[in-house]
């Protein structure tokens, strides 16, 4: 066979696919719209390393912290920056106030000048925010004038909420953690992390779980206008083609329907990416300008979608004898054979199996055999459907008039009931492992923060220089505070600190009533000074405990230097017990009531102010940010939670939610699109139904058992093959075997919602359709 007579088939299905008037060019659009739909996707998925490389690489780009505890001397090209970050209503908010030291101050990046004090540059999306009615109480807590808008290189993502103000003072509060004397934004040593083969685990199998449903609905959208197709293939026969240029027009055919998806596609994607810039999805938003595919990954898209297209037609007609007067799938089909379509899971099995206990101390996975041996897995889904959607409904029989219309119809085209609802059960199948691996592997990536839930859900660090008790006023009268802990602390030593003590204590400073919350009492009144027993970690207190004894306190000079405070041990000194605090610590060393504490030791100290919320009052964090706000701009308000999840396992979660939302999209269009191509189809039969008395109600139920049947069983078979593929992934990380059924419930019901959604969505062109005229032809 020469390339040229391929060729010129192809090139007539080409012409077909346009040239059969309003229905050609309705199945046409159909197919591109359904291919163009994929391509984007994939376009989509191609472009989010780069989106995510792009994220970082600014994020690194204006990064202002400094690693080192010397103070960098003031010059003329140095710039104070304090961090002032906050949140609102579940949103970070990046804050800084500036701080310049001299003309060659470097500028933050996407400002093109410093703010003066008093005012600030807003990120748009923080502009709008503070513009709307619902960031009234954020508007108290920036006490700034807006004069400018910061540009988009200075951002991570178009809905980041951030700002930079102008500030005078910082120096004296320079600490080289939360103020900060530096000569230049970026991060001067990237930090490298350490890779963990679980973690990469997740991320192989999160891109393979996510592409391939999209592939799966590619290689169904080539395939609409089957019935009608045949039809015209019947034609080609009859006027002289042979059956292998006859399958080659045909293939043609998808071959133009793919090239115009394409098109379609590409136009979806630039459509598309500008449209996501006005979202954010689990916290995360980009620019479009991050969207932009790999050329060599673009590349392998256009290549590989019309190729596809060619070699599923040409396979889907290899079992199908076009003659010319009919085609032979209109006669009762053979019966599918089992023992292939068996081959494809435990071939993916098979291949799984051998890095089973690896991970982490077993090495890394080879990662040509994990993508491998899931996408078996999961294409065996595709083919393992038509066959049990065959088995089953060749065994189903009578019922209402609507059961048997929809169990007659998937009976004659059982094929094309399970290439509708193949790629939500690929979706399902993989959605259902992922969760169980997840699920299994939390654990290892979440820890308990222990702290104290019931006693305190807030802590507010108090600035130097504040004083404590105005500052526990302030909460005291905060709407939504039920309950103020403010507690000072500071380290005692044997000996100044720069000589090393070899003996050290903590020291806590609070109100009795405070200190009834770390320590069993005997009796308190204030100028009392307690000595602990039972602190965790704490040895040296005992050794202390001796009246009279100079003890040196920690503290550092405004020049960064230390210094040292010196106390003297009271001859009055009694004894407690410690218990846990609210923070889930035994705290030990000494405990001191206000009226104990000198001045000079007062200076010294790290106070905090523990708050315990009451819920019931609307925006009762928002209202403590502000209090703490108008305390001091660089007090750190810190919501507690009683677990913490590592920073990169946590992006890995977040990504695949963003992604199984795209795919769920993608699920939804395609489906609706597969829908109303059949619907398109059946329009005559459906008209001549309604004509010969057919009530409508019956109709539309049939099409709705028409779904549920199929998409039925290839949730139970997703079910199935999901909890296998997920039992042996969580193996292959040395993690126990545990079927979070509530997990399987949610997934298969989330893709039996899509489809209930996509059916009653197609249920309006249905009833338009099944109008006696529609038995009107040209």
């Amino acid at each position: 066979m020469s390339a040229r007579q391929w060729t010129r088939d192809l090139g007539m299905g080409a012409r077909f696919a346009f040239a059969g008037g309003r229905e050609g060019w309705v199945r046409a659009l159909l197919t591109a719209v359904g291919v163009g739909l994929g391509v984007a996707l994939l376009l989509l998925t191609t472009a989010l390393p780069g989106a995510l490389d792009e994220r970082s690489r600014r994020e690194e780009a204006r990064l202002d912290y400094t690693y080192s505890r010397e103070v960098q001397p003031k010059a003329d090209n140095t710039l104070v920056v304090a961090d002032i970050d906050t949140e609102f209503e579940g949103r970070d908010v990046r804050g800084r106030l500036l701080e310049p030291e001299g003309g060659k101050a470097p500028l933050p990046p996407g400002l093109d000048r410093f703010p003066a004090p008093g005012d600030m540059a807003v990120s748009p999306a923080l502009r709008d925010l503070l513009a709307s009615d619902g960031g009234a109480l954020l508007r108290e807590r920036l006490p700034y004038d807006i004069v400018g808008t910061i540009g988009e290189q200075g951002l991570i993502g178009s809905r980041e909420l951030a700002y930079y103000a102008g500030s005078e003072g910082l120096a004296e509060h320079i600490n080289n953690s939360t103020v900060a004397r530096i000569d230049a934004f970026g991060s001067p040593q990237p930090a490298q992390q350490e890779t963990d083969p679980v973690l990469v685990l997740l991320v192989l199998v999160v891109f393979v779980v996510l592409l391939m449903p999209v592939a799966v609905f590619i290689a169904a959208a080539v395939r609409f206008g089957g019935e009608r197709r045949d039809r015209r293939l019947a034609a080609l026969r009859l006027v002289g083609s042979d059956g292998g240029m006859t399958r080659r027009i045909a293939a043609g055919e998808a071959l133009a329907g793919a090239l115009l998806g394409l098109v379609f596609g590409t136009g979806f994607f630039l459509a598309g990416r500008e449209i996501v810039a006005s979202f954010e999805v689990f916290g995360v938003s980009v620019f479009p300008s991050y969207l932009n595919p790999s050329p060599l990954l673009a590349l392998l898209v256009a290549v590989a979608v019309p190729a596809a297209a060619v070699l599923v037609t040409l396979l889907a007609l290899r079992g199908v004898v076009i003659e010319p007067l009919g085609v032979v799938r209109t006669a009762r089909p053979a019966r599918r054979r089992l023992w292939w379509r068996l081959l494809l899971p435990l071939g993916g099995v098979g291949m799984l199996l051998p890095m089973m206990g690896q991970g982490r101390e077993g090495g890394d996975f080879n990662q040509y055999l994990v993508v491998g041996g899931v996408m078996c897995l999961l294409v065996g889904v595709t083919a393992l459907l038509p066959w049990i959607v065959e088995a089953v409904v060749a065994r189903l029989g009578a019922g209402s008039v609507s059961w048997q219309l929809a169990v007659r119809r998937l009976q004659l085209s059982s094929g094309a009931a399970a290439r509708m609802v193949n790629g939500i059960a690929v979706a399902v199948a993989g959605a259902i492992a992922l969760q169980m691996l997840f699920a299994g592997v939390d654990r290892d990536y979440t820890e308990s923060t222990d702290y104290d839930m019931s006693r305190a859900q807030m802590e507010v660090q108090v600035p130097d220089g504040t004083d404590l008790a105005s500052a526990a006023a302030a909460f005291e009268e905060t709407k939504g505070v039920r309950t103020v802990y403010a507690l000072s602390r500071g380290y005692l030593g044997d000996r100044p600190w720069r000589e090393e003590p070899e003996l050290a204590a903590e020291l806590t400073v609070g109100d009795c009533a405070t200190l009834r919350e770390v320590a069993k009492l005997p009796s308190c009144e204030d100028g009392d000074v307690f000595a602990v027993r039972g602190g965790e970690y704490d040895t040296d207190t005992p050794a202390l405990s001796k009246p009279g004894r100079q003890l040196y306190l920690e503290t550092t000079a405004a020049d960064g230097t230390a210094e040292d405070v010196v106390w003297t041990l009271p001859e009055e000194l009694k004894r407690a017990d410690s218990v846990d605090d609210p923070t889930g610590t035994k705290r030990g060393g000494f405990l001191m009531t206000p009226g104990a504490v000198p001045p000079a030791v007062a200076k010294a100290l790290a106070a905090s102010v523990y708050l315990a919320i009451d819920d019931s009052v609307p925006y009762a964090r928002e209202h403590v940010r502000n209090a703490a706000a108008a305390i001091d701009p660089m007090a750190q308000p810190m919501v507690w939670y009683a677990t913490e999840r590592s920073e990169r396992y946590d992006s890995i979660r977040t990504g695949l939610f963003v992604g199984a939302t795209a795919v769920l999209v993608l699920i939804g269009a395609s489906l609706l699109v597969s829908q109303l191509e059949q619907l398109r189809e059946r329009r005559k039969l459906l008209s001549a139904l309604v004509a010969f008395g057919t009530r409508r109600r019956t109709l539309s139920l049939s099409v709705l058992w028409q779904t549920a049947i199929p998409i039925g069983l290839g949730l139970l078979l997703a079910s199935v093959v999901g909890t296998t593929l997920g039992a042996v992934l969580l193996r292959m990380t040395s993690t126990p075997v545990d079927v979070h059924w509530t997990s399987v419930v949610q997934m298969t019901g989330a893709g039996a919602g899509v489809v209930l959604v996509v059916t009653l969505l197609s249920l309006p062109p249905l009833l338009r359709l099944i109008r006696p005229d529609g038995l009107r032809t040209e």
